[in-house]
């Protein structure tokens, strides 16, 4: 799957002469204005613009061409304040930012490239969004990197299922590897019967063979960091069908893969010093004759036996398995990401995930880092009672509650039955998706959490 490279959408030849670009604090507006020439500070006060977030007004040159623009970043400016820019601007105009509000420039510059992304793949974007010239301070490399990582993830979540299945899922991955110089192992179909049952039970049902891909990156030595990420290509629920409301978004479903790619390729742009392994299992959870049912009974690949609850909590089944398998390594960090639960978006609502952890102080370490990237998360407890509501009668455990509260929870102490007590582990259970257009996050699929993820790796292992 390719994509349009957003430095080449985004950004104005260096050399380009563009029209200065004034970011402004409302506190800032007045001093500002009295500086200006009086045809400036006349024209800005007429139109009434007042440097709130969000707001842009373009000032006329005398020949009727644009002399500059001023935008609104509000009294507290973040990562997105200049992002619906691009879109907003008119086409064809390249823009120079100007010193002022307390700006970051490579933040200015990532939000910017951000706010360029369309997905293209079906229909054209139609105009052209402003450009920027590259702002002075911006490293280039880290942010071109980022932004096409998170744009990557946005085209494998927007893709339809019809032409995003576990093969092309594992496709994009072995692509992440090879570019790093690593090559990724799939195990597909029926050879995952052995080490792999409970993602072979899963994804039995769909036309579209199921599959596990597995590669690593970096040197030998340094710190193990192992990402896993759920690849549910599409959901239907199995036999506990979904109705057409709650399925109608299920392309969404290997989010967890997207994001979990997003952040592999972050980490080798970057050249951080670990030794990173990402795990993705890909399945359809199709309806056919040989579903799976519930009640059935399957072996993890650590042994334990598990009882299937309800077809439609297939995420934490495949995970089983694949965090056996990470967990096997003895990594020095595990983290999961995935699009698990409906009650972690009614506890926070759709734009914000949940994080459980193996401990608070982890948690509070991941939700730090992404609130220094504007990438937000929340803590939930891993509340251990919980545990015994998921008792089951044949097996050691069964996939879900016996009540209808908290799933969230219930997942994460479910996964962690696959993890140990003594790793320290991270379980993302994110959305992945915009459910309207917002600055520089337009409507439809969505990295939430990826850049959270890399600036704790970062934090932790980086130079």
């Amino acid at each position: 799957m390719e994509h349009r490279a957003l430095s080449a959408i985004a950004f104005a030849p260096d050399d380009r002469e563009g029209v200065p670009l004034v970011p402004l604090r409302p506190a800032d507006l007045d001093g500002w204005l009295d500086a200006q020439p009086s045809r400036v500070a006349a024209w800005l006060r007429r139109m009434g613009f007042r440097a709130e977030a969000g707001s842009w007004q373009a000032v006329p040159a005398v020949d009727g061409d644009v002399a500059m623009v001023v935008a609104g970043v509000g009294a507290s400016p973040d990562l997105w304040a200049l992002a619906g820019l691009p879109r907003a601007l008119p086409e064809g105009l390249d823009l120079v930012l100007q010193d002022g509000a307390g700006l970051d420039a490579g933040q200015v510059a990532l939000a910017w490239a951000l706010g360029c992304y369309r997905f293209d793949r079906y229909r054209p974007a139609g105009r052209a969004p402003a450009r920027l010239v590259w702002p002075s301070g911006a490293d280039r490399d880290a942010v071109t990197a980022m932004a096409e990582a998170v744009a990557m993830a946005r085209d494998l979540i927007n893709t339809p299922a019809e032409d995003l299945g576990p093969a092309e899922l594992a496709a994009a991955a072995g692509a992440v590897a090879r570019a790093g110089g690593a090559e990724a192992v799939t195990v597909v179909g029926d050879s995952l019967c052995e080490g792999y049952a409970c993602v072979h039970m899963v994804g039995r049902a769909s036309s579209r063979a199921p599959r596990v891909v597995d590669f690593s990156w970096g040197e030998h030595g340094a710190p193990k960091v192992t990402l896993v990420g759920k690849g549910v290509c599409f959901d239907t629920g199995g036999l506990d069908l979904k109705t057409a409301a709650w399925m109608e978004r299920m392309k969404k479903d290997m989010g967890g893969a997207a994001c979990v790619l997003a952040v592999a390729r972050m980490v080798i742009e970057a050249a951080l010093p670990v030794n990173l392994r990402v795990i993705i299992p890909a399945v359809d959870n199709a309806v056919d004759g040989n579903a799976y049912h519930p009640m059935d009974i399957v072996t993890v690949r650590n042994g334990m036996k598990i009882e299937i609850g309800d077809t439609d909590a297939e995420g934490r089944v495949i995970l089983a398995d694949a965090l056996c398998a990470a967990a096997e390594g003895n990594p020095d960090l595990l983290i999961d990401m995935a699009t698990l639960t409906g009650d972690a978006r009614t506890a926070l609502g759709p734009d914000i995930p949940a994080v459980l952890a193996s401990s608070d102080e982890l948690a509070r370490e991941l939700v730090a880092a992404g609130a220094a990237v504007c990438d937000p998360l929340w803590p939930m407890p891993m509340w251990k009672p919980y545990a015994a509501r998921m008792a089951s009668d044949l097996a050691e455990i069964n996939t879900i509650a016996d009540w209808d509260f908290a799933d969230h929870i219930h997942a994460a102490l479910f996964l962690q039955r696959f993890v140990g007590e003594d790793t320290a582990w991270l379980h993302v259970d994110t959305g992945c998706w915009n459910i309207k257009d917002k600055p520089g996050r337009p409507k439809g699929g969505e990295a939430m959490g990826a850049r959270a993820v890399f600036e704790l790796i970062k934090r932790r292992y980086g130079a």
